[in-house]
């Protein structure tokens, strides 16, 4: 008896690295964009044919083919990527389209990546909730908390007298960036 593999009734792709980068303008991403294609079930799907494609204009490049397009095709673990892009000196937002398929099922997504032209922007990284703002709501959390207790002493009657002041100095380090799993 033979068995045939069905192809799958539906696609769904993830993104598992390289959403959010953040690129210098000019270079070439060290790191890529991998992909997980798996079925309805969550099953990875080997064999699916996998398009990345950058946008016409705009911030944007090619990749190590010299095409805006890149085809790839998905491995035993359903993930599929692609790296070495150049890209071009527009810095902005933009995002890389995304389409998987495998016989006559298919399906597609984005991935946002960004092109900055800050003096610092020499090594890629990754903005997200937890890391692009971190020190924004740390400097936002010590002056609310200065600001709340000096209130605290004002309604109080304990207020410092203006002559004995002092200033409060913030002072933040340079972030550091990992690179690596989280």
């Amino acid at each position: 008896m033979t068995v045939i593999a069905q192809d799958p009734g539906i696609l769904q792709i993830r993104v598992v690295e390289g959403d959010g980068a953040v690129y210098p303008v000019g270079g070439r991403a060290t790191r890529g964009v991998t992909i997980q294609v798996t079925d309805e079930t969550g099953k990875p799907v080997e064999g699916a044919t996998v398009s990345f494609h950058l946008p016409e204009q705009g911030p944007s490049g090619i990749f190590a083919s010299g095409s805006k397009t890149e085809i790839a095709t998905t491995r035993g673990d359903g993930r599929a990527g692609v790296w070495g892009m150049e890209w071009n000196h527009t810095a902005g937002a933009f995002e890389i389209r995304i389409t998987a398929i495998k016989g006559q099922t298919r399906a597609g997504t984005v991935t946002q990546q960004f092109l900055t032209d800050a003096p610092d922007a020499s090594r890629p990284s990754r903005l997200g909730p937890s890391r692009g703002h971190k020190w924004l709501w740390i400097t936002l959390a010590v002056a609310g908390a200065a600001a709340g207790g000096l209130a605290a002493e004002a309604l109080a009657g304990k207020a410092p007298p203006a002559a004995t002041a002092v200033p409060a100095t913030i002072q933040i380090g340079t972030p550091t960036i990992i690179l690596g799993r989280p």
